[in-house]
């Protein structure tokens, strides 16, 4: 759905975007991960028709985002990090301005806003006015404001910006609904456990360079530290350490105040192999948990040492 090749964007000598290479399948969540500054808004900017690149090419659903802006547009819904809104409009009329400007036909708006205010669950906030909303309806309000079209890509730049827990949960379900209804997202966040919950692939990006992209499990693989359980047996605890330690593809067995560590060096299969080998040396196995490792610690992990 989206394809980006050789991607480049420099302002004067700095290079915002540099040889950014990018796929996002139709119907996936991607999370776009990076600090300020590592180039993510100025991707999204020329995905949305915003922004010129200065090499390079992207598509969105077969169509070249430099040559087909007025297309692409009609089949995208871009959602900024700060959004100017109309404090003295009503809810409503705010959505059916840009209703408006989509080109959408007058008696065909008031279903459709109606559509996306119940989506957004904004409702019974449709009289207010945009400047009464709290933070976190005011980003379900953008939310709802590009999807007065229906477009089949939502480029989403930090839409849980300040956003309080509750908040971020709620745009979080949202997210989810909007997949299931067949959406492709591109979502970028600081946030990043909450993008690990719901994202099918995650990129990670630094100094307008790609550092990573997969899905988690391949996040996993790449870091390593999921090539580790954690392993309670009831007894014999010098015995499992035994079994386990020969076992092919060990790195290291540890046992720590009644907790072994087992570490792998390929992790496929590691916890059926533990729990094989401990019920068929008769050791009574008590719980067996595979260390995650969360988007945060990725994150410092395959930025660390990057040239700044």
């Amino acid at each position: 759905m989206i394809e980006i090749n050789s991607l480049t964007k420099y302002y004067g000598s700095l290079g915002a975007l540099v040889d950014l290479n990018l796929q996002i399948a139709e119907g996936n969540i991607f999370g776009f991960i990076g600090p300020n500054g590592a180039g993510k808004t100025t991707t999204m900017r020329i995905l949305a028709t915003l922004l010129e690149p200065t090499a390079g090419v992207a598509f969105i659903n077969g169509l070249d985002v430099r040559r087909n802006g007025k297309n692409v547009r009609r089949c995208v819904g871009y959602m900024p990090d700060f959004m100017g809104v109309y404090d003295d409009l009503k809810v409503f009329e705010y959505l059916e301005f840009f209703a408006a400007a989509f080109g959408i036909e007058r008696k065909r708006r008031k279903a459709i806003v109606d559509g996306v205010l119940e989506l957004t669950d904004l409702t019974t906030r449709q009289a207010s006015t945009v400047d009464s909303l709290s933070r976190g309806m005011q980003q379900r309000l953008s939310l709802a404001r590009v999807l007065v079209h229906d477009p089949k890509v939502l480029i989403l730049d930090e839409p849980a910006s300040g956003l309080d827990p509750r908040a971020r949960i709620e745009i979080r379900e949202l997210l989810r609904e909007l997949k299931n209804m067949g959406k492709t997202i591109m979502i970028s966040s600081h946030i990043l456990s909450e993008l690990e919950e719901i994202c099918d692939h995650v990129g990670i990006i630094e100094h307008g360079r790609l550092v990573f992209s997969g899905t988690m499990e391949d996040v996993r693989r790449r870091v390593g530290i999921h090539n580790k359980v954690r392993v309670q047996v009831a007894s014999d605890h010098d015995r499992a350490v035994e079994l386990l330690s020969a076992l092919p593809g060990i790195e290291d067995v540890k046992l720590d105040e009644g907790e072994i560590s087992v570490t792998f060096t390929d992790a496929q299969g590691a916890e059926g192999l533990v729990a094989k080998t401990l019920v068929a040396g008769n050791i009574d196995l008590v719980a067996l948990v595979p260390e995650q490792i969360k988007l945060d610690d990725a994150f410092l992990h395959l930025t660390k040492g990057m040239v700044h």
